[in-house]
């Protein structure tokens, strides 16, 4: 099977690209702090950190679309991830993200999650995407609220249980303010 290729995203201060093996640090040290990755699934060992990463690169692979690296336009810095993807059991894709520590703060998450949210729509032609969140993941849900997601129901993961499913604006629906209202 041959990989997609991952369509590069750029918005005024970010690129969004496919993962790359020096990506994999980042994400091994998000994973390996308990208090910041609880609500994505961690924290994982750098063993189980590997094999979520070479998972969602072959996301790319069996569906076509999943994360892109979040990186600075200006310096190249890795900021977080973001995408959508939808894993075998979830009933319907996602969009997903992670801040990492220098993503943190600056409205970095929602520009990306934005423009994914828009390549989804506009390009994939997605009729709508869901955030599902681990209650209490309350930074989650404000980036979710802060994109025009509303609380529409629970959703049971079958791997780690009960999650909040916020649904996010249909694709004919403009988030409220635009992108200047994540600068």
């Amino acid at each position: 099977m041959q990989l997609p290729a991952i369509p590069q995203l750029e918005t005024d201060r970010l690129v969004l690209r496919g993962p790359k093996a020096a990506d994999f640090g980042p994400v091994a040290a998000f994973f390996a702090d308990e208090a910041r990755s609880w609500g994505f699934g961690g924290p994982l060992d750098r063993n189980e950190a590997w094999r979520w990463f070479t998972m969602s690169v072959g996301h790319w692979a069996m569906r076509g679309f999943g994360f892109w690296t979040v990186t600075s336009k200006e310096t190249g810095e890795t900021l977080g991830i973001t995408g959508i993807w939808q894993p075998e059991g979830w009933p319907e894709p996602e969009l997903g993200w992670v801040a990492f520590p220098a993503g943190e703060g600056r409205g970095i998450m929602a520009e990306a999650a934005l423009a994914a949210r828009t390549h989804a729509y506009e390009v994939m032609g997605l009729p709508a995407l869901c955030s599902n969140i681990f209650p209490g993941n309350t930074r989650s849900v404000a980036l979710a609220e802060r994109l025009g997601a509303v609380f529409e129901n629970e959703f049971d993961n079958p791997k780690h249980g009960r999650e909040l499913v916020y649904r996010h604006p249909a694709p004919a629906a403009p988030c409220d303010g635009g992108m200047e209202a994540y600068a």
